[in-house]
């Protein structure tokens, strides 16, 4: 946004600082545990800090930042027990989104859904699992817009957000790219073979292996 454009008050502003808070962290580009200081923040973002508040305000409704007494807001540090909670309440929802697609998906969209698969596959192969994670979630958000079911998307949305860190730390463990990828082509299959029992339980077998690849 040009300089002169930017708003530093009100909640355009607010907004503003939220949209790029929000993505700073599940870029990673603020770590578990870091410290979010308002006047730091503020500056960085061309905004008051009364902006700034307001958006840390949001996010902590969000599951992303939390408030420490005497200490000010920090990111969230999401720990393995709620990583694998989160993940069970993703199994049902995702389960319900990915029936819901085999039945809805257009031939387009499948045709999106298979090439994400090959590019997969490709990443796979070449040995780039942070390429490879950004495709495994590229796959889920699809399945789920595809879905059509706005409610489990909204929710799952904010799920997903608390296990940015988790997501990463997964796709750098040796063996398991290769492991979730079979998984992965499992969903899309079953998804093209327009079966929505199927698509729900490629899955949720998918997820439960998520849940023990966390606890490992």
């Amino acid at each position: 946004m040009p300089e002169q454009a930017r708003p530093s008050t009100g909640e355009q502003a607010k907004r503003l600082a939220l949209g790029q808070l929000r993505q700073a962290i599940l870029r990673g580009e603020m770590a578990p545990a870091q410290r979010l200081v308002e006047n730091e923040l503020a500056e960085q973002f061309g905004v008051t800090r009364a902006s700034i508040r307001a958006a840390l305000i949001d996010l902590e409704a969000q599951g992303l930042v939390e408030r420490v007494r005497n200490r000010g807001s920090r990111v969230r540090v999401v720990t393995v027990e709620e990583a694998v909670a989160i993940t069970e309440c993703r199994l049902v929802l995702e389960g319900l989104c990915a029936a819901k697609a085999a039945v809805a998906v257009d031939d387009a969209q499948l045709a999106e859904l298979k090439e994400l698969g090959t590019a997969m596959r490709k990443a796979v192969a070449g040995g780039d699992p942070l390429t490879y994670s950004e495709l495994n979630h590229e796959l889920h958000t699809r399945i789920r817009e595809f879905s059509g079911q706005r409610t489990a998307v909204e929710l799952l949305e904010r799920l997903n957000a608390q296990l940015v860190r988790h997501r990463f730390q997964l796709a750098l463990r040796p063996g398991r790219p290769q492991q979730s990828l079979k998984e992965h082509l499992a969903m899309i299959e079953a998804i093209e073979a327009r079966d929505p029992r199927a698509a729900e339980e490629a899955v949720r077998a998918h997820l439960t292996s998520v849940i023990e690849a966390l606890r490992d």
